[in-house]
């Protein structure tokens, strides 16, 4: 996961990182890439080489915080369940003992991909499933943010990223998948815009920030294909010739972690694709994918699917 010789890279040597929901997808690739430009990073989740969450799925965060320091950071893994208020407590008392502060937040805790039902009005969706949707989406961020923003506001300069999927600009005029999802993922927004009024007197900076169409390990595997092999999946989904790497949105959140100037972006709705041509990082092949330009463009109003200039 190195970046191609001619990307910028942010030095965030002396930076210390936590990445709440860094098992995989977009988390694991933002932490990597924090690594990659130098900075110590405890990686949490749910699931251990001994232990797995209700997703079951082989990625740990012990694989997480080695890659990172393959990356030439520093990882640490650090074991938290985010719904658990006494582990997120300790998760900061540690992190306060051993760095005695904390420069970046990047919440990206989720866990929600089984549990929403695509299209389906809320009196037909299950009950149990959406609740557990809103406490894993929502709950989790505002208990993490409780414990570990104290740290972040020892000093200015504090960056906190709400991880969430779609922009402001999107979600508004865009019914997101169901009544559960939709209400997880603009909260979310809702987060950060607020977040950033109060850390604003500390020094500090809020953004939310989605990526495009991920190429998660989850959404590899339903499509039956590697990040190497990736466009074998365009004959069954053309569309899917604007997914992105979690590397990507990875080198977003090390860009905006490098920037001396963050705070003009204080409150704001931001996405990996913008970010690549402001800032001119790529991802993995060298491309800028810019897909919610595309989803608006060409994917939401019945287009072929056609790449051309989106990246």
């Amino acid at each position: 996961m190195a970046l191609l010789p001619d990307t910028p890279t942010p030095d965030l040597r002396g930076k210390i990182a936590l990445v709440a929901g860094a098992t995989r997808g977009a988390g694991r690739g933002i932490a990597v890439q924090l690594g990659a430009a130098g900075a110590t990073v405890y990686a949490t989740g749910r699931t251990t080489r001994e232990q797995r969450s209700e997703y079951d799925r082989p990625e740990t965060i012990e694989e997480t915080a080695e890659l990172v320091t393959a990356a030439g950071g520093s990882g640490i893994a650090v074991p938290t369940d985010h719904l658990v208020p006494e582990q997120v407590r300790a998760l900061a008392e540690r992190i306060g003992d051993e760095q005695g502060r904390l420069d970046v937040l990047v919440n990206d805790i989720w866990g929600g991909e089984r549990l929403f039902a695509f299209d389906k009005p809320v009196w037909e969706h299950d009950l149990d499933d959406g609740l557990r949707l809103l406490r894993l989406g929502v709950e989790t961020h505002a208990i993490t943010s409780h414990f570990l923003l104290p740290l972040l506001v020892r000093q200015p300069g504090g960056l906190v990223i709400e991880m969430t999927d779609g922009t402001s600009e999107h979600n508004s005029t865009n019914y997101r998948n169901s009544f559960f999802y939709d209400l997880v993922k603009n909260s979310v927004l809702r987060m950060a815009f607020v977040l950033a009024h109060e850390l604003k007197p500390h020094g500090g900076t809020a953004v939310a920030l989605t990526p495009g169409w991920l190429r998660s390990e989850m959404m590899l595997d339903l499509f039956g294909v590697a990040e190497d092999s990736w466009r074998d999946a365009l004959a069954a989904e053309p569309h899917f010739c604007m997914s992105e790497s979690p590397s990507f949105v990875g080198r977003a959140v090390a860009a905006l972690a490098g920037d001396a100037d963050v705070a003009r972006r204080n409150g704001q709705s931001l996405s990996s694709g913008q970010l690549a041509q402001e800032y001119g990082f790529t991802d993995l092949d060298g491309s800028r994918p810019d897909f919610w330009s595309y989803f608006a463009e060409v994917q939401n109003v019945g287009k072929p699917a056609d790449a051309t200039g989106y990246r």
